[in-house]
């Protein structure tokens, strides 16, 4: 019998292969569209390419779906079809709190598991049918719309508030210490709450004429799925092939600044795929601050070069971060490999 943390990353992995079209098809769009726009100081420039636009916009509404996908999909592999509701209303409400990926893990481990206590009630034989299509649905939404509106939606905001008050306080001490927890707040929830507070403090400071904060957040924003789209490049064996298709999307959104590219990946291996990527990202933050790089565009990856000051010095703190995201995690697979096949001999 599987061991509890076996069976969650099995949930975790049955929402991640049904996400991961959704990236990479969104990805690709979003990338696509904003490789072809002109990067101005305020960011991409859409005013004079409709077409891209609209590209640009599909994109978004795909990849829009990713957290909802993974929510639905973890319940599904926890409780089978009645789960998907829950799961899917607990991964929208997710998104509208700002809770990001980690929230839509929760809401599909939450939406599985009251939906699996449900099923478990006996009920006279002829409710038995309107179960799986009515009560439970209703109920386990109500349930878990409840959890994500109340208890994680405040809490969060509140978070929000403290790290932005925290940063501004930061921001007068150690350039190289600011850098280090720019670049592991960007990677931690790869364009969740965290993320977004790390990010919009380096648009604020452009606005106060300092550009070395978003110089080290735009490295640190594509380093997570550059790196690990490198990683399924050099270490081809140790990822499925469903995982390298997700690197080469992976790689795209790098290229363009999208962080989310990395989320199927710490989806379905958090313990590992986390603390590997916010490494690498402070690696890339330091080496852009020391090296005195400057963003004066609110966007990160090397799109943005053409705005960016001591570009030198961006291209290595992106390529430092980057392999050192790859021989990390590979490194770690193969020591799983490792394990398991001895557990198994």
């Amino acid at each position: 019998m599987a061991s509890p943390a076996e069976q969650v990353k099995r949930y975790l992995l049955a929402g991640v292969s049904y996400a991961i079209p959704f990236v990479a098809a969104g990805g690709i769009m979003i990338a696509t569209a904003i490789a072809f726009v002109p990067m101005t100081p305020t960011g991409p420039d859409f005013s004079n390419a409709p077409f891209l636009k609209m590209i640009l916009d599909i994109g978004a509404a795909a990849f829009s779906f990713l957290v909802p996908v993974l929510g639905g999909y973890i319940a599904f592999g926890i409780a089978d079809r009645p789960g998907l509701v829950a799961g899917f209303v607990g991964g929208y409400i997710a998104n509208q709190v700002g809770a990001g990926f980690l929230g839509g893990i929760v809401a599909g481990l939450i939406a599985g598991g009251v939906v699996l206590g449900l099923k478990k009630i006996k009920l006279p034989p002829y409710l038995r049918p309107v179960m799986p299509i009515l009560v439970i649905p209703v109920i386990s939404s109500l349930v878990v719309g409840f959890i994500m509106y109340q208890v994680i939606g405040s809490p969060i905001k509140d978070f929000m508030t403290f790290l932005t008050e925290w940063l501004k306080g930061m921001s007068a001490g150690s350039s190289v210490v600011l850098a280090l927890i720019i670049g592991a707040m960007i990677a931690f929830d790869m364009g969740g709450p965290v993320n977004k507070v790390a990010f919009f403090f380096g648009v604020a400071m452009i606005k106060d004429g300092n550009f070395a904060v978003m110089g080290a957040a735009a490295a640190a924003i594509c380093i997570p799925p550059i790196g690990l789209g490198l990683a399924t490049l050099l270490g081809k064996k140790l990822w499925a092939e469903e995982e390298r298709e997700a690197g080469y999307a992976a790689l795209a959104m790098g290229m363009i600044g999208i962080t989310e590219g990395a989320i199927p990946f710490a989806a379905g291996d958090p313990i590992r795929v986390i603390p590997t990527i916010m490494a690498g990202s402070m690696v890339g933050a330091v080496i852009a601050m020391l090296g005195g790089v400057g963003d004066h565009a609110p966007h990160g990856g090397p799109i943005v070069l053409p705005v960016v000051d001591n570009r030198i010095m961006y291209i290595i703190a992106i390529v430092a971060g980057s392999l050192t995201v790859a021989l990390i995690i590979n490194t770690l697979r193969k020591i799983a490999a490792a394990q398991r096949e001895r557990n198994a001999a």
